[in-house]
C-alpha cells in the first residue's frame, strides 16, 4: 500500500468535500451440469460410456467503497463442487486500491480482474468458478466521455510475481500460483471517435514464463522466457448494426524455450432491429503447427518443433468464443501439437416476454492447418440457451449442446470413442445487495 499512497501524493485529487459510498453484495452461483463424452477419463481410456454429472458451486461477498477521488474493493469467495472431498476452495478474488484524479489518472494496486474490449486476448472467465485476477499495479489515463474530440484511454499494467518471499535474484522459481506468468507487462490504448460509433484498440502484451528447472544448470538453469502479443480489435457500431474485428500476432519463446511465431484473426457482424432479437454471423482463426503427427491409439512418438505457430490465446475469456463445450484452448491436444482452429457461427437470440431471452447458435470446427491423412474438420456443434430474471436479483439459466465429432476430432483430442457428444447445464445465480450506506 505504500506505493499507492506515493501515488495519490502525485495526482491532483479533488476536495474532501465528496459523498462516501459503502456496499456489500453477495452472490450465490449454482451450476449443474450433465456431461457425455468429452472429458477424458483418468485412465486416458475414453468409452461411449463416458458420462458425468456434477454440481458447481461459488459463494462470493464483495465490499466496496467508492468515493469521486478514491475507490476499494475486497471479494472473498469459496468455490467447488458438492460433496468434495480435501481442503476448502477458499479464496481472495479481488483486493485492491484506486486513486483516481480529475484530469482523468489513475493508479490501482492489488488483486484484480482484468478485462480489455471483447475479453478475446485479457478477460476474466466468469465461466469458471473461480474467475481469473491478477496482481498487479495498474495506471492509466481515461479520458472524458462525450467529448467532441472524442475519448481516449492508456493503461499500463505491471505484474511480478513469487510463491515466497526471496532473498536472492532472480527469486523464486515459480511453478504455480494465481496467475501462470512469472511477470507480465502490458499496453493498452483505446480512442472511441467523436460524434460516429467507431472504437479502436491497440495492445502489447510482454508475458515472461518460468523456464528451465528448479536445479537445473546451463541451459536447463532457471531463467525467464519471454513471449510478446500484440495487435488491434476494432469494432464499429451504428444504430441497428455491430461490427467487430480483431487480429493479434504472437512471438517470442514458450517456456520450452521453442520460438513463437503465430497469428489469429476473427470477424463478427450483428444486427439487432430490436432490444427483442438480434442474429449474429462470425469466423476466427487461430493458427497452428506447420506439421502435426497424427497418431493412432497407443501410438508412440513425441514430435518436437522448433517454431511454435499454435497461437495461445492466452487470458482471454476462452469460454465466450470457441464453442460452449469448451473443446478448444482450455486443455491440450494429443502430443502437445497444435494444429490451429478455424470457428465459423452463427446465431441469434429472442426475448418472447420480459426478462426473458432464448438464444440458439451453430459452429462448424476445422484445423487451422491441414492434415496429411485426415480431413480438416472437426466437428459441428449446435447451442440452445434461455435465461429468465424474475427478480431484480435472480437469474436462472439453462443449456444444451449437442456436437457430433469427426474421426479427426477423435485422434486429436481423445475426447470420446463416440461420435455424438452432449452437455446440458441449469444454474441460478442470486446476487442481493445486502447493505448500502451513504455519507
Amino acid at each position: 500500500m505504500r506505493c499507492l499512497l506515493f501515488l495519490l501524493a502525485l495526482l491532483p485529487l479533488g476536495g474532501m468535500a465528496q459523498d462516501s459510498l459503502f456496499t456489500v453484495d453477495l452472490q450465490l452461483l449454482t451450476r449443474g451440469e450433465i456431461r457425455r463424452g468429452g472429458m477424458r477419463p483418468d485412465d486416458d481410456e475414453p468409452s461411449s460410456d463416458d458420462k458425468s454429472a456434477f454440481i458447481l458451486d461459488r459463494v462470493r461477498l464483495t465490499l466496496a467503497y467508492r468515493r469521486k477521488w478514491l475507490e476499494a474493493n475486497v471479494s472473498a469467495q469459496h468455490t467447488g463442487t458438492w460433496g468434495q472431498e480435501g481442503a476448502s476452495n477458499f479464496s481472495v478474488y479481488e483486493a485492491w486500491g484506486k486513486a483516481k484524479a480529475r484530469n482523468g489518472l489513475f493508479a490501482q494496486l492489488g488483486r484484480m480482474g482484468l478485462r480489455y474490449d471483447d475479453e478475446r486476448i485479457m478477460g476474466i472467465d466468469d465461466w469458471v468458478m473461480a474467475a481469473r485476477s491478477h496482481d498487479a499495479l495498474r495506471l492509466g489515463y481515461d479520458g472524458p466521455v462525450g467529448s467532441k474530440y472524442g475519448r481516449h484511454q492508456a493503461h499500463a499494467i505491471l505484474a511480478y510475481n513469487q510463491n515466497k518471499r526471496a532473498t536472492s535474484s532472480p527469486g523464486s522459481y515459480y511453478t504455480s500460483g494465481s496467475c501462470p506468468y512469472k511477470t507480465m507487462h502490458t499496453l493498452w490504448y483505446h480512442f472511441d471517435a467523436p460524434r460516429i460509433p467507431l472504437g479502436a484498440s491497440l495492445l502489447l502484451m510482454n508475458i515472461g514464463m518460468q523456464a528451465g528447472m528448479e536445479d537445473g544448470v546451463g541451459d536447463n538453469a532457471p531463467h525467464t522466457e519471454w513471449q510478446i502479443v500484440y495487435g488491434a480489435y476494432l469494432k464499429f457500431a451504428p444504430r441497428h448494426f455491430t461490427l467487430e474485428g480483431s487480429y493479434y500476432r504472437q512471438g517470442g519463446h514458450d517456456e520450452n524455450m521453442a520460438k513463437l511465431d503465430a497469428w489469429m484473426a476473427a470477424v463478427k457482424a450483428e444486427w439487432k432491429p430490436d432490444d427483442r432479437w438480434s442474429v449474429k454471423v462470425g469466423y476466427d482463426y487461430l493458427s497452428g503447427d506447420d506439421y502435426v503427427s497424427v497418431l493412432n491409439k497407443g501410438g508412440l512418438g513425441l514430435p518436437r518443433h522448433e517454431v511454435n505457430k499454435g497461437f495461445n490465446p492466452v487470458y482471454g475469456s476462452h469460454h465466450k468464443f470457441y464453442g460452449a463445450m469448451d473443446f478448444f484452448y482450455l486443455g491440450t491436444f494429443v502430443n502437445g501439437f497444435t494444429p490451429g482452429l478455424q470457428n465459423a457461427y452463427a446465431g441469434g437470440s429472442y426475448s418472447p416476454l420480459k426478462n426473458l431471452t432464448i438464444k440458439a447458435a451453430y459452429h462448424y470446427f476445422a484445423t487451422g492447418i491441414k492434415l496429411e491423412e485426415l480431413n480438416r474438420t472437426l466437428g459441428h456443434e449446435i447451442v440452445v440457451e434461455a435465461s429468465y430474471a424474475p427478480l431484480k436479483f435472480v437469474n436462472l439459466s439453462a443449456s444444451y449442446s449437442f456436437m457430433t465429432g469427426t474421426e479427426t476430432m477423435q485422434r486429436l483430442k481423445r475426447a470420446s470413442s463416440s461420435n455424438r457428444l452432449s452437455w446440458a447445464w441449469l444454474s441460478v445465480n442470486i446476487s442481493p445487495r445486502l447493505f448500502s450506506a451513504k455519507w
